[in-house]
């Protein structure tokens, strides 16, 4: 399987777009930045938003379509699934 993610910081103004085929231990270098660059710099580490597939080029695509939105169009994705922005790597 294959996750395209967005995490936000502690405000949800911040928001990053990624892909991993570990969602969970992706998280994990993330809440404890184990990963140099912008999220560490900036504190995103709060899990908002996922989903799946179980191709990778599908995935890839799916990610820079994500990176391409506007925040507005980012933030309705999110409240799509996750209305109060809870950090959905608590449920891990």
């Amino acid at each position: 399987m294959y996750y395209v993610y967005i995490l936000a910081n502690w405000n949800n103004k911040v928001l990053y777009v990624g892909i991993t085929n570990n969602l969970e231990r992706r998280i994990y270098e993330h809440k404890n930045k184990l990963i140099e660059g912008f999220t560490k710099k900036y504190n995103v580490n709060k899990l908002v938003y996922f989903e799946t597939t179980s191709d990778v080029k599908s995935a890839i695509e799916r990610e820079k379509q994500i990176k391409g939105y506007t925040r507005l169009k980012k933030e309705k994705l999110i409240d799509s699934q996750n209305f109060n922005r809870e950090d959905l790597s608590l449920n891990f």
